[in-house]
């Protein structure tokens, strides 16, 4: 699995809330997601998908 935040992020922090062992916050103050997401994480990356407020966060299944 792979996730990525898109340009539409508001830096509200959910995500790496959530789940910071695959979410950051960058210096300009939006999220950012590992490349790689380890299995026992996919859970989290999926209900951070799911509950970011502008749908920022793109999932793939690899």
């Amino acid at each position: 699995m792979t996730a990525h935040v898109t340009g539409a992020c508001i830096g509200c922090g959910l995500c790496p809330n959530l789940c910071p062992a695959v979410f950051t916050m960058t210096s300009e103050g939006v999220a950012a997601a590992r490349d790689e997401i380890a299995p026992e994480y996919e859970a989290q990356v999926r209900q951070a998908a799911e509950s970011c407020p502008v749908h920022a966060i793109g999932v793939d299944r690899t």
